[in-house]
């Protein structure tokens, strides 16, 4: 009857146990990938195979300056240093789920009262014919220790699938990177050589306002103009001077932010401005919205980071399950040296099994599953966000693109109209049939109509290098 009882109080515990192991329903866990199929209504969708970025950026300087930056960017190397300790976590949760093999050797000294269990059976104790226990009584023992938690519900595996995902992931985050780095770096560049050129426009505009200043004053000794257009042209060359200076000083702002970005201190950036004005950005194909799934890093991390939160959550479900163990060792154990190895005497070796599962108090577990689904929704969300705000910068930077070719072909008219009315006006002033203010606004127009013009040219390879980038290239 006793043993019958040991056995209902088991299974009324085993029961118990795996009534306690029913885990909550799950929630959502796919998102939505459903994109358009064309970015525009009249675009071609073909299919296109983005170029390297050494293809796109065909500056010998610019490349240059690409390479050492993805040599020596501080940002980047410390974004490999977080690839390595996802890789190693990765490593860890493999071995987690093999059986884990100690090898451990220990001694030490026991005195035990003579007036208790353990010293009254080892005083009466004899090892042979007339030889005692020793007292103080030693322990010696060298052996083999394993312990295995049997992966029935896959905790383990899929803890293991989720490292290595979230470590993927963190090698398309880098990938990101890159193509963001790369495009700031031409972006800044083609920002160099725009202010080059402002500079080369001021120097040319000081040396014409220089020479119109110089013939006011000759016109004012004659007695044709007054004072006030003498002050007036001296204030438009003053005016001139200082703008040169203000340029300057965004020159070495723009080369120190590309030196930061190539990871070195300041120091001049070399480039050739010549020709930039003449530059015609390439012209990139958009393909498909669907390729932005596969090309671009940042959705690809999403995916990743989605995939692990979702195994992340068959995880946190299955520690509502029982875990099953086992233990063993294997070795030799003795109080004196001499008999350390002697067999079989001295051998040891166990061996066990347990089952545990959580009966009571399932809070922390019910919560832990719950902020595991949570985070998975969040992942989901996050790509879902990627998608749209990749798909949504591929169509601006389209427009962008048609729009600026627009424009920079009618700024180009107007610098052309410009640039002939400075020597209209000139000739007509030193004819005094026109007034020095027409001079002045003239001169102030073409300066600025010219200006304009570079920083559409600057917009335009802007554009460029972000419609690239928008479509998921540079990074391979």
């Amino acid at each position: 009857m006793k043993k019958y009882g040991i056995y209902a109080i088991s299974f009324a515990f085993m029961a118990l146990a795996f009534t306690a192991c029913k885990a909550p329903d799950g929630i959502r866990s796919e998102a939505n990938t459903d994109v358009p199929a064309s970015y525009t209504a009249n675009e071609d969708t073909a299919s296109i195979e983005l170029a390297a970025w050494k293809a796109i950026y065909t500056d010998p300087w610019l490349c240059a300056l690409i390479d050492t930056a993805l040599s020596n960017n501080q940002e980047l190397n410390i974004m490999l240093q977080e690839i390595e300790v996802a890789r190693n976590e990765a490593r860890a949760r493999q071995g987690e789920y093999l059986p884990f093999l100690d090898v451990k050797a220990g001694g030490g000294t026991e005195k035990v009262g003579r007036y208790t269990s353990q010293g009254a059976n080892d005083a009466n104790t004899e090892i042979s014919p007339g030889i005692e226990t020793p007292e103080p009584l030693g322990d010696l023992s060298i052996g083999a220790y394993a312990t295995w938690e049997i992966d029935v519900w896959k905790k383990l595996r899929n803890a293991r699938k989720s490292a290595v995902m979230r470590y993927l992931g963190t090698i398309e985050g880098k990938n990101f990177m890159v193509t963001n780095l790369i495009s700031e770096i031409a972006n800044s560049y083609y920002e160099l050589l725009a202010l080059d050129n402002e500079l080369a426009i001021v120097n040319r505009n000081i040396e014409i306002q220089t020479d119109a200043f110089e013939i006011v004053k000759l016109q004012k000794q004659a007695a044709r103009v007054t004072e006030l257009a003498v002050k007036r042209f001296e204030a438009q060359v003053l005016k001139t001077r200082g703008l040169k200076y203000e340029i300057l000083q965004e020159i070495i702002e723009t080369e120190n932010r590309i030196n930061f970005l190539v990871g070195r201190f300041p120091q001049p950036v070399l480039r050739n401005p010549d020709g930039f004005a003449e530059l015609m950005p390439q012209d990139i194909q958009s393909g498909i919205p669907s390729q932005l799934l596969q090309n671009r890093p940042d959705i690809r991390e999403a995916e990743m980071n989605m995939a692990s939160a979702k195994l992340d959550v068959k995880v946190a479900r299955a520690k509502f399950f029982p875990t099953i163990g086992i233990t063993a060792g294997i070795g030799y154990q003795a109080f004196d040296p001499k008999y350390l190895i002697k067999t079989p005497q001295s051998l040891m070796y166990s061996i066990a099994g347990d089952l545990a599962a959580p009966l009571i108090n399932r809070k922390a577990i019910k919560a832990e599953y719950y902020s595991a689904n949570a985070r998975q929704m969040q992942a989901i969300f996050t790509y879902e966000q990627a998608i749209l705000k990749a798909y949504i910068e591929v169509v601006n930077q389209m427009a962008r693109v048609g729009n600026l070719r627009q424009s920079f072909d009618l700024k180009t008219q107007e610098v052309a109209a410009l640039t002939q009315s400075i020597d209209i006006s000139n000739d007509l002033f030193k004819s005094a049939r026109a007034d020095y203010m027409e001079v002045l606004l003239t001169q102030r127009d073409a300066l600025e109509s010219r200006f304009e013009l570079i920083e559409i040219k600057m917009q335009q390879m802007n554009a460029m290098v972000n419609i690239y980038k928008a479509l998921g290239g540079g990074w391979k």
